[in-house]
């Protein structure tokens, strides 16, 4: 039997909500010779039978289920069963657009120098309804200015050459956040790569992705990768190689503080609290907004605060609880006067006077 050119590899655990469609995203793909590996990690809901039932009906399913684990370790379960030429990347509430994979097999074929390949994202929320377009950076050369501070790829639009991923070791299970991260920064050190400017893949924005409870986690392994790729840059060993776990104890003696984790972790969760009132799960978005509000953060600057207040104040509107909106204005133009220019900032701006 030939092998398949693309190994499209999807990681599972208690996704039945969005399953059935992600799944039929592959299988409609106008470019036809893939295998589709989908590898179950504990899930205790509908999940498995869902894969297993695709699996059936499509000989290009190729379902796995393995004992309960973290993501990185299931990702690298089902990439180092990669038959293809290429593994392309995929998650369970993400949508593919129909020519994915077209676009992205042209694209390296005619750039063979290019190992890892990603593409624009097509925002929606929870029922599939439109928000936004995310673009990226596109050259190897913003590529790499990028991954200094931020990850610039949405790692399901992710395909990428499987010699290059098996070269650098795969996903590393230290990493149970920001795996993506880590990997994407190992390859880019290594190989040239790119992301297309079309919309590749719908992103789903819903309340059941990472929460705002396990940013603080999502932040030390977004400092762990970075520290670590620093020490590779000045020619040092990797001093995360050997590690089973991120820990801020590891990271101290890389020279990370807790005030910069914190930093970093106030701004993941502003950014997670902006998607959620986006994706209209207001309650959610309010209920994380509040609960930073009544912590005591050591180093949350005063901008920070008055943010908060105002992302507050346009939930309470959308709510439509105009008193508490009003008040929670009130605190933010208190907190921070200059606030109280933001909604007349377009107008000034068709002016000219800004």
């Amino acid at each position: 039997m030939n092998k398949p050119l693309i190994s499209v590899v999807m990681a599972i655990c208690n996704v039945e909500r969005y399953l059935a469609e992600s799944i039929e995203s592959i299988l409609g793909q106008t470019f036809h010779d893939f295998e589709f590996i989908i590898v179950d990690f504990g899930s205790t809901d509908k999940s498995k039978a869902i894969a297993a039932s695709y699996a059936v009906k499509d000989e290009r399913v190729k379902f796995h289920e393995i004992p309960p684990c973290a993501l990185p370790v299931a990702r690298n379960a089902g990439c180092f069963l990669a038959q293809g030429r290429y593994i392309a990347v995929m998650d369970a509430d993400d949508i593919s657009f129909q020519n994915r994979l077209a676009l992205q097999v042209d694209y390296l074929a005619k750039y063979p120098e290019v190992a890892l390949l990603g593409g624009a994202t097509e925002w929606v929320d929870a029922k599939g309804r439109s928000l936004d377009i995310h673009h990226v950076p596109n050259t190897y050369a913003e590529i790499r200015a990028a991954l200094a501070t931020h990850c610039p790829f949405w790692h399901p639009t992710v395909i990428m050459r499987t010699e290059a991923f098996v070269s650098v070791g795969g996903y590393r299970a230290a990493f149970v956040c920001a795996h993506d991260y880590d990997l994407e920064l190992r390859i880019a050190e290594q190989f040239e790569c790119a992301n297309l400017k079309q919309v590749v893949v719908k992103y789903r924005v819903h309340s059941h992705q990472l929460s705002m409870r396990r940013r603080r986690e999502q932040s030390l392994c977004l400092l762990a990768a970075q520290s670590s790729a620093i020490a590779r840059m000045n020619r040092n060993p990797d001093p995360l190689n050997s590690l089973q776990a991120i820990t801020l104890e590891s990271l101290a003696s890389l020279g990370v503080t807790e005030a910069a984790l914190e930093r970093l972790n106030i701004t993941e969760c502003c950014q997670w609290i902006r998607n959620m009132r986006l994706a209209g799960e207001y309650s959610v978005a309010l209920q994380a907004a509040m609960e930073i509000l009544q912590s005591d953060w050591q180093y949350i600057e005063q901008w920070q605060v008055a943010d908060l207040y105002v992302a507050v104040a346009l939930i309470y509107w959308k709510q439509k609880k105009f008193l508490k909106s009003i008040g929670a204005v009130g605190r933010a133009i208190v907190i921070r006067p200059k606030v109280v220019g933001r909604p007349l900032r377009p107008l000034l701006q068709w002016l000219g006077l800004v």
